[in-house]
């Protein structure tokens, strides 16, 4: 009898520490490859989770309280690379919870987010290194909890998870890091840039991934994608739609010109 993945997808998300929460996902990203964790079909509904395993540090505070740094100093860009060390970190768990809380689904949804999961970690731990160079650490940096409160938002309708936390916040990443990789390759901050190069990459996918199963609830549901999507944007993402977007990688994660045009459309107002 293999362990459940279910199980597996809990001890990440309870995972309290950047390195048990790292090691806990390659494991069992790399035990499901080798299919060593079952998806049963009789599993019982999911527990409440809460928050998931956190460190002590970065300390979160409101969005408004994070101050504002130029990335012109070494102090600046660390800080840069702390939030989006913080933004992969809280985005390991988003990909577990998704397998974790959403079940009698097809194998692929499940294989999907365990994908993603062993990515954002992998991403992780390349920007904490990279802020180990510029002479800080993970925590050192305040930083916020928008994300896991989407995923609190949404824990009661995997549509609204597919529509809302890959679509609306990580596709966010792919708008605004070209402009970001610009500015760095400005300061000679190749290093970086390199990190985030690979990191666009490889969101375009996790975005696609959440464009797939949105379209798959709709298409169960009988629900128009374009028409739910704006529902979705309305009811609980209204302050998150900013542009300019990346129409390019938007395209490539599976945005249709529908949707392209309506976020425009939004955004302009």
């Amino acid at each position: 009898m293999h362990p459940s993945l279910f199980d597996a997808a809990r001890t990440c998300l309870d995972a309290a520490t950047p390195e048990a929460k790292v090691s806990a996902t390659f494991a069992a990203a790399e035990a499901f490859a080798r299919g060593e964790l079952a998806i049963p079909d009789d599993a019982p509904p999911p527990e409440s989770i809460g928050m998931p395993g956190r460190p002590q540090r970065p300390r979160l505070v409101h969005p408004r309280e994070l101050p504002k740094r130029g990335l012109g100093t070494d102090e600046g860009r660390a800080a840069f690379v702390h939030a989006i060390a913080h933004i992969e970190f809280n985005a390991i768990d988003l990909a577990w919870d998704a397998v974790y809380r959403f079940r009698g689904l097809p194998q692929a949804f499940h294989a999907d987010w365990v994908g993603v999961a062993f990515d954002e970690a992998r991403h992780f731990m390349l920007l904490r290194e990279r802020l180990r160079q510029l002479g800080f650490d993970y925590g050192d940096f305040d930083a916020h909890n928008g994300l896991w409160e989407m995923a609190e938002k949404t824990a009661h309708d995997g549509l609204a998870r597919m529509a809302l936390v890959p679509r609306v916040l990580e596709a966010r990443g792919l708008d605004v890091t070209p402009g970001m990789i610009a500015r760095l390759h400005g300061l000679g901050d190749h290093a970086t840039v390199t990190i985030l190069e690979l990191i666009l990459r490889e969101e375009v996918a996790h975005v696609a991934a959440g464009s797939r199963w949105f379209r798959w609830y709709c298409e169960r549901e009988g629900a128009d994608p374009a028409m739910k999507f704006r529902e979705l944007l309305g009811e609980y993402a209204r302050t998150a739609l900013r542009g300019p977007f990346n129409l390019e990688a938007r395209s490539a994660a599976g945005f249709d010109e529908r949707e392209l045009a309506m976020l425009q459309q939004l955004a302009a107002r």
